[in-house]
């Protein structure tokens, strides 16, 4: 039974090791930087873009939002990809201002399919635009994200992440669970990357990028999470991406368990297919370059799912060897409280953390707060699902939350 203690301390310092690396570069969000300095002075052209799919309920609010942007008017134009609707999503978008272009095609059916279709318009139109940005169609926008943008383009940014902020994070304790999550990856990963030269990553919704930037090939993605795989492909060209934490789109979050499942298991499963595609480039990007920034980006991979699955089996590796005898009551009650504590205490109190730092109110978020283990805790059994039955095909999340832009 040697090689299982072996085996079991191998583990241990694996995921210590991790954990000790992500708490450090988390301290560097508090690092103070200088704003950088204007590169150019100039108010560029924009699209806003917006991917839809039988959102006839929440596309208007945001169309309405972005029309009040304080951004000239004549500087900015409101897209929207009906893709593959069988509702009124063209209409209201029309109806509300925007530019529509419908899509239809059964088998590519995905966001990323929908962007690229309408880029590859764009590109050989060689539209008059300086850079985009892309919204959900669930999204709200706070009026000065265009401004925000606009200068980091300026500063000489050219792939932007925006602060993505939640609609509903009071609903239920699961919209709560994924407002404590999206707030924690903000302040913890995104912001502290961004302070110290190393990449965030996009979030999905309420980026920006240059259009020169993929003119070359278009939006080429393959994957169900488009975002994280074209971070990871800039990434992996040592190209980092921007953090504009005054840029706020809110985005709405399921209610739902089920809801929640289905989108968490898309999410992962996107995640996986990143692994097998891009695990070898940015291995050799490491190799090849020698910067932080690939080996992050590496760690980003290597990190969510695997790192949940390393977990898992060291938990089941102390089971087996106190089944075995080969590991005392009180040091098998110590090896297990060592998971069981930092996931029932340091996930609610890190909560508390993010959201006293990030400005949000406390009181209403208390049954979201103690169900967090939970929430997170879920992740790991879609995590294990999707090792052994993985389901590819896109599977929409209904939004029907009406906020306006003043509501919020």
């Amino acid at each position: 039974m040697e090689y299982l203690f072996i085996l079991q301390q191998a583990l241990i310092w694996i995921v210590a090791i991790y954990w000790v690396y992500q708490f450090v570069i988390s301290l560097c969000s508090f690092v103070k930087v200088k704003d950088k300095p204007l590169l150019v002075d100039k108010q560029h052209k924009f699209m806003a873009i917006i991917p839809a799919h039988n959102e006839e309920s929440v596309v208007g609010n945001l169309i309405e939002s972005l029309k009040k942007l304080d951004y000239p008017d004549e500087l900015y134009d409101i897209y929207v990809i009906a893709d593959n609707c069988t509702d009124n999503t063209a209409k209201v978008a029309k109806e509300a201002g925007a530019i529509v272009y419908e899509r239809f095609d059964d088998k590519k059916k995905t966001k990323g399919f929908a962007l690229q279709w309408f880029f590859n318009k764009k590109i050989e139109e060689d539209a008059p635009y300086d850079a985009f940005c892309i919204f959900d169609a669930d999204n709200i926008v706070d009026k000065n994200f265009l401004n925000v943008m606009n200068k980091k383009l300026c500063q000489g940014e050219d792939v932007v992440q925006g602060y993505k902020d939640i609609k509903n994070p009071s609903d239920t304790w699961v919209s709560a669970g994924y407002a404590i999550f999206y707030w924690t990856m903000h302040r913890f990963y995104h912001l502290a990357r961004y302070n110290i030269g190393l990449s965030p990553l996009m979030n999905g919704t309420g980026f920006m990028v240059k259009f020169d930037v993929i003119k070359p090939e278009g939006w080429n993605t393959k994957t169900l999470t488009e975002d994280i795989e074209f971070s990871l492909k800039r990434i992996i060209k040592g190209k980092r991406l921007g953090w504009a934490k005054d840029a706020i789109v809110y985005d709405e979050q399921p209610v739902g368990f089920k809801q929640s499942w289905i989108q968490r298991e898309r999410w992962t499963v996107g995640h996986m297919q990143c692994l097998k595609e891009y695990t070898g480039p940015l291995a050799e990007a490491v190799a090849k370059n020698k910067t932080v920034m690939n080996f992050d980006g590496l760690l980003y991979l290597l990190g969510t799912a695997p790192m949940m699955v390393l977990t898992l089996l060291l938990v089941i590796l102390n089971v087996v060897l106190f089944a075995t005898g080969e590991m005392e009551l009180f040091d098998f009650i110590i090896q297990i409280l060592k998971y069981v504590i930092p996931t029932v205490l340091v996930l609610p109190f890190m909560g508390m953390v993010v959201m006293y730092l990030e400005k949000k109110e406390i009181r209403p978020m208390l049954k979201g707060l103690l169900l967090y283990p939970v929430f997170m805790g879920s992740w790991l059994l879609i995590n294990i699902k999707c090792l052994f039955k993985r389901d590819t095909e896109w599977k929409k999340i209904e939004h029907n939350n009406s906020k306006k832009i003043e509501e919020i």
